[in-house]
């Protein structure tokens, strides 16, 4: 592969600057002006992946089971708030930010469908908010959800009929 060829690598000598969010005056999203610059915690974008990858449908949870279990205990124990960074991982950087997402899917999803509209969705969402260019979000499917079977109604067992009709 060349140096031309991998827009997420360094660039050498004699290759044209990459596209930043500065070279588009008043764009909105220059995070490194003349007058000073603006820094993004990595917390932040995890947040905002984390929100915008559960907004859509089929997507169960997220984290890895470990981190899932864990998640439970400090929701019971803390009240309840959701952790909405459990299964994201980011790296930021002045320009750019590279987004990882454990997820759950729901049963019957088409897994690639669900992967790519949740790589759009977090992309649309960090680039919007916060103005860095989103090198790559890898989506990692730990698990899928099944849905819960049916339990018989109360006072009957499975495999046994009603007593009175």
């Amino acid at each position: 592969m060349t140096e031309a060829s991998t827009p997420n690598r360094p660039r050498g000598e004699g290759a044209p600057p990459s596209r930043t969010r500065t070279d588009n005056p008043g764009s909105g999203g220059d995070l490194i002006t003349p007058k000073g610059t603006t820094s993004i915690d990595s917390g932040v974008v995890a947040k905002i992946a984390g929100m915008a990858a559960r907004e859509l449908e089929g997507v169960h949870a997220m984290g890895a089971g470990g981190a899932r279990a864990l998640g439970a205990v400090r929701g019971m124990v803390g009240g309840g708030d959701r952790n909405v960074t459990q299964g994201v991982t980011v790296e930021v950087g002045e320009r750019q930010a590279a987004v990882d997402i454990d997820l759950v899917v729901e049963y019957g999803v088409a897994i690639p469908d669900l992967a790519g509209s949740v790589r759009r969705n977090v992309i649309s969402a960090v680039e919007r908010m916060t103005g860095l260019e989103v090198t790559e979000v890898n989506i990692r499917v730990d698990d899928v959800h099944l849905p819960e079977p049916e339990r018989p109604e109360s006072g009957q067992e499975s495999g046994q009929e009603a007593r009175v009709q």
